[in-house]
């Protein structure tokens, strides 16, 4: 395992007292990892999250996704796959890539400043993340796609960030079997006091600002701070649909009466949520054909780290 390993603790802010655009499956399969160590349970080495990395936002951050970019035929293909969240690439015990926003929008740069690309694909398979971020990172692409098209490629699942993301793009195809969609967004609080008690374990907390201590895992969740929880979620959710309405030019109603469905292609290409259905290699095959009549494009494997092709630096 490369990098250095954090706490736990640290990670669980990450997914626990926060906005998150995901799937219920994301947070249940993150914390499998997290609670047992949260609660007590003996450190596994194999489990640990790799968190290391350094700020990507520079120049020379771009050369180096440039090197790892996979170009071909005037397309840059970039994957999107796993758990989205804010900041730095991470990696789970399940081999589950944690991408953030941050590196995807140097890759997107990159890929943009490169005389050699045409257009850029998203090749996405995500069930979301975290919200901190997602909406910021949408705009960048809703408002990149006036400088070069950018197409994204459900291959095969886009829900909740991952749709956030989708949406933003020129175009959305999806594959046959995929899905889209789960416009909506959940929070969790975990509390630990009953179980802190039978150990007996007794945590003394002194604060200033009566909200200061809102939704701690050592004591039980208050009506305040449930009610602040609310206001949070109202406003990640009012920004989640009129995002997605105003990138595919829809009602805002509409987008509300989904209620967070996941939808197969069908269903959402019937309404509006995505504008072709097509195999993904087929799909690349087709964007590339349009600069390259003899363009064909080698599989793009959904869990590959890294697209099998010769780079174009």
């Amino acid at each position: 395992m490369r990098g250095t390993m954090i706490n736990y603790p640290h990670v669980a802010a990450m997914v626990f007292n926060t906005p998150l655009y995901a799937t219920p499956e994301v947070i249940s399969a993150v914390k499998a990892v997290l609670m047992p160590r949260l609660t007590g349970g003996k450190l596994d080495s194999s489990d640990q999250l790799d968190l290391a990395g350094t700020s990507l936002l520079s120049s020379s951050a771009e050369e180096h996704e440039l090197k790892l970019m996979t170009i071909s035929n005037n397309i840059a293909i970039i994957p999107i796959h796993g758990v989205l969240v804010s900041r730095r690439g991470t990696i789970d015990n399940s081999c589950s890539e944690l991408i953030s926003y941050e590196r995807l929008r140097v890759q997107i740069s990159a890929a943009l400043n490169h005389p050699d690309v045409s257009e850029v694909v998203l090749d996405l398979h995500t069930g979301g993340g975290m919200a901190m971020g997602c909406m910021e990172f949408a705009d960048f692409v809703y408002q990149s796609r006036s400088i070069k098209p950018i197409t994204a490629i459900v291959n095969f699942a886009a829900y909740s960030a991952g749709y956030f993301i989708a949406a933003a793009c020129s175009k959305v195809i999806c594959s046959p079997t995929g899905g889209v969609g789960s416009v909506g967004v959940i929070m969790e609080t975990y509390e630990v006091s009953v179980w802190e008690k039978e150990v007996g374990i007794k945590y003394n907390t002194f604060y200033r600002g009566a909200r200061k201590n809102d939704a701690s895992q050592h004591e039980p969740l208050t009506e305040e701070a449930a009610a602040e929880i609310d206001g949070r979620l109202d406003v990640s959710y009012k920004q989640f649909v009129s995002s997605v309405a105003k990138y595919r030019n829809l009602e805002e109603q509409v987008v509300i009466d989904t209620q967070a469905k996941l939808f197969s292609a069908e269903e959402a290409l019937s309404i509006g949520f995505v504008d072709e259905i097509s195999p993904a290699q087929e799909a690349i095959d087709g964007l590339a054909s349009a600069y390259d009549m003899t363009a064909q494009i080698p599989s793009i494997g959904i869990r590959a780290k890294q697209i099998d092709l010769e780079v174009t630096a």
